[in-house]
């Protein structure tokens, strides 16, 4: 929802990025990765790695544009992005993902799984 904004109002966004202190070549690159992403968390595909970039895109945004408003009005839901990206990176993706339902697997599966599973047999 965040990122199909930028991506249809390339030159206000561009302005906006610019006040900011931002180059304006990241708008399509910010726009792509919330939209495509936040499709991806949504089917529940690639899910790790959507989570893991939209991770950092959200200390950006935190560090960037949000810390000198506070907390309260400023960070917080962004800080909860954080904390939602950073949870789906550890558990993955759910049973009605695309991931389990169709695929029947992870296609980036956590690497302590492969880890354990070699050291128990």
């Amino acid at each position: 929802m965040h990122g199909l904004p930028k991506l249809l109002d390339l030159p206000g966004t561009q302005t906006s990025f610019i006040n900011m202190g931002l180059p304006p070549e990241l708008v399509i690159i910010i726009g792509l990765l919330e939209t495509i992403g936040g499709l991806a968390i949504l089917l529940g595909i690639l899910t790790r790695i959507a989570a893991g970039l939209l991770a950092i895109n959200m200390i950006g945004a935190i560090i960037q544009v949000k810390l000198a408003k506070g907390f309260i009005g400023g960070y917080e839901l962004d800080l909860l992005y954080f904390a939602i990206m950073i949870s789906l990176m550890i558990t993955g993706p759910g049973k009605f993902s695309i991931e389990k339902n169709i695929i029947k697997r992870e296609i980036f599966p956590k690497i302590t799984n492969s880890i354990n599973k070699k050291n128990i047999q």
